[in-house]
């Protein structure tokens, strides 16, 4: 298997993210897509998305994994047949369902028979209360809990997914705690970026955020699962640096699950395709660099300057453009663009001030 970070995200990404339908029967407050309770009339048909799949394909080996994301992908026409071209082409598939009447242990047992490699819910409080009052419909962290456990019973690799929020900061440990009782892959810990109905809520101080990924750190050795966090390649740095701390040498830092993603990041390693086809460098940055309609995948994530851009770390601006640490990191650039309208200025969320302006880890 090749890793990673032996990978030339330049020429391909590890991750496809594919918006398959905006239709989602939750309201969640942090919302990017800011879904709705029924399809998009014109979302990509059942050939275009033949199409969508053949230019994931295309990219040749080792293909990229394909997320089947929304909305609730649930909600999708011809779910099941998607995931069955998707595997006919070797594609890895995993697929992000809404706590929804729908999702029932019979649909685990489906995905499980069609050859669906993971599967990821969101879990962002450690009581019904709490949960609940993200997501806006009551119920869903009971059909979150239920879920997990099916998972578990029929052998799906499970990830699940927690906001990190001003808000829910404080409620991380005792989800951590709770957590422990699951049959549990991964751990994503996503750090808000304000997009969508996303923007109800509070992101992290930098200094609140510093903190946290220190915490996060101190977890990794003792947890049952990993954790990994999204939209913070801030943590990568906190991470290496804690490491070297330790006396971890070069090669054994080569080794860990954090050096496999240094560098991953929007548009480097990442794409994202929405429901009407639209090319961003990842669902919480809407620069639309092309759309799978006109143009392939491949060509669009390899040749636009939108991609070209986010990519260049040695032309972001700022913090993140001196910051020694810009080719593992390159600070997310959502966020940067989220505050600014800027993709190549400097996640605000980072407290590192650079101490070697010009150089690069």
């Amino acid at each position: 298997m090749v890793r990673p970070d032996h990978i030339n995200f330049a020429e391909r990404p590890m991750l496809v993210y594919w918006e398959t339908t905006q239709a989602c029967p939750l309201a969640c407050r942090h919302c990017r897509a800011s879904a709705m309770p029924t399809p998009h009339p014109l979302q990509l048909t059942y050939q275009e998305a033949e199409r969508l799949l053949d230019d994931v394909a295309s990219f040749g080996e080792p293909k990229p994994h394909l997320v089947l994301t929304g909305g609730d992908p649930l909600q999708r026409d011809r779910l099941f047949d998607i995931i069955a071209m998707a595997r006919h082409r070797g594609i890895k598939v995993s697929v992000t369902p809404a706590a929804s009447p729908l999702l029932t242990r019979e649909t685990f047992v489906e995905l499980k028979a069609a050859g669906v490699d993971s599967i990821a819910l969101s879990l962002d409080g450690s009581t019904a209360e709490k949960h609940d009052d993200i997501r806006q419909v009551p119920g869903t962290f009971d059909i979150t809990m239920k879920a997990v456990r099916w998972a578990g019973q029929v052998g799906l690799p499970l990830q699940l997914n927690t906001l990190v929020t001003d808000e829910t900061a404080s409620d991380l440990e005792a989800i951590y705690e709770l957590l422990h009782d699951f049959p549990l892959m991964r751990w994503s810990l996503f750090f808000l970026i304000s997009v969508g109905r996303g923007k109800q809520l509070n992101e992290l101080e930098p200094a609140k955020a510093e903190a946290l990924m220190h915490w996060i750190q101190d977890l990794v050795p003792v947890a049952p699962f990993q954790i990994k966090t999204t939209e913070a390649p801030s943590y990568r740095r906190v991470a290496s640096e804690t490491m070297k701390e330790k006396g971890m040498t070069p090669a054994e830092i080569r080794c860990t699950s954090v050096h496999a993603g240094y560098g991953i990041r929007d548009g480097n390693g990442i794409v994202f395709v929405s429901h009407l086809g639209q090319v961003y460098p990842s669902g919480f940055l809407p620069l639309e660099a092309g759309n799978i309609r006109q143009s392939s995948l491949k060509d669009i994530y390899q040749n636009s300057e939108v991609f070209k851009m986010v990519r260049d770390v040695d032309h972001f601006e700022g913090k993140c453009g001196d910051c020694e640490y810009r080719r593992i990191c390159g600070g997310s650039r959502a966020r940067a663009y989220a505050h600014t309208g800027n993709a190549a200025g400097s996640d605000p969320i980072c407290a590192y001030q650079p101490v070697l302006a010009g150089a690069a880890v």
